[in-house]
């Protein structure tokens, strides 16, 4: 028990580490072909901090186990949420920019409402599934940087741009492959010792993958939302949960059905009905509607909004592991 243990904590620092220097290295190519910033962001950086939950869910998809592929998707999500952006919320509420927040948060929910159908009308996600939220994920990314490049480029100096030269782009494309090889590993040490954890202690894999996985995997948001945080720039990190939340939702699903469909986890039930119908995909529709809708209404966020989601939370996880 303590060697999955170990060997699943190693496999969280790999997947950290290995994305945070995919981002850098990605990021460095990027800036090196004066690429705008905006773009960056809204592509390679965002997907970049979704590396873990694709590689964890692809590969639990691929190793039969379709709870941990599941979980982890839907479980990120309400972590980022009622987690991870409600203590930013509750620590130093913002004000929030309307017009940057609608697209993302308008394609989660169309993306939401397609993977609730299929979830309560026949319980499994088909390929087909995979494809049309790949699609939605594609979409958005179109639309994204079209928009980007039509806004104005800020260029570097030239003072910044020998400097950016100086470097060697071979860094840039060592950290890039290192940290995909990282990420890979480490998913795999995760998932693997996931499981025997999970069978250890007789908790079925969905919770685990909804609870410590999700958590797990969400630490890139965590790490950005307390950087955030810390700089007073607490609206960078709702925009970073909104736009993780959309990720996981198309990018991270999408490629695990693609990649061997699978069905809803068979697990817990509550009055004959499963679990996940009656709890964990209602909670990820509801928490982030509470967290955007009135954002969007209003522009701006409120205390309470925050201390309500960790409070959500909490409960969230008791349910998981005393019910």
């Amino acid at each position: 028990m303590v060697k999955p243990a170990l060997l699943f904590l190693l496999g969280l620092i790999l997947l950290i580490k290995g994305g945070d220097w995919f981002v850098d290295g990605a990021t460095g190519i990027a800036k090196r072909f004066r690429v705008p910033e905006l773009l960056i962001g809204a592509t390679v950086v965002s997907i970049g901090t979704t590396l873990p939950e694709v590689m964890v869910s692809a590969t639990s998809a691929l190793g039969g186990h379709g709870e941990i592929a599941y979980g982890n998707a839907i479980g990120s999500i309400i972590c980022n949420t009622a987690l991870i952006a409600a203590i930013t919320i509750a620590i130093r509420p913002s004000p929030v920019s309307r017009a940057s927040l609608g697209a993302p948060v308008l394609f989660f929910f169309v993306a939401a409402a397609i993977y609730l159908y299929r979830a309560y009308t026949s319980g499994t996600f088909t390929r087909l599934v995979g494809f049309e939220l790949l699609g939605i994920f594609l979409l958005y990314m179109i639309l994204t940087i079209s928009r980007a490049m039509k806004m104005p480029k800020v260029f570097q100096t030239e003072e910044e741009h020998q400097e950016a030269q100086a470097e060697k782009t071979g860094k840039d494309i060592l950290l890039l492959i290192v940290g995909a090889v990282l990420i890979a590993f480490g998913a795999n040490l995760l998932v693997n010792n996931g499981t025997l954890i999970a069978q250890a202690l007789g908790v079925p894999e969905s919770v685990i993958a909804l609870t410590f996985v999700a958590l797990g995997t969400s630490l890139p948001e965590l790490v950005t939302a307390i950087t955030s945080l810390v700089k007073g720039h607490g609206a960078l990190s709702l925009g970073n949960v909104i736009g993780a939340n959309l990720f996981n939702l198309v990018l991270v699903s999408g490629i695990a059905t693609v990649l061997a469909p699978f069905s809803l986890p068979a697990g817990k039930t509550i009055a004959g009905h499963n679990a996940s119908l009656v709890v964990d995909l209602p909670l990820m529709v509801f928490v982030m509607a509470f967290m955007t809708l009135p954002a969007l209404v209003r522009g701006k966020l409120s205390r309470w909004q925050g201390v309500a989601l960790l409070v959500i939370y909490a409960g969230f996880c008791c349910f998981q592991f005393f019910l």
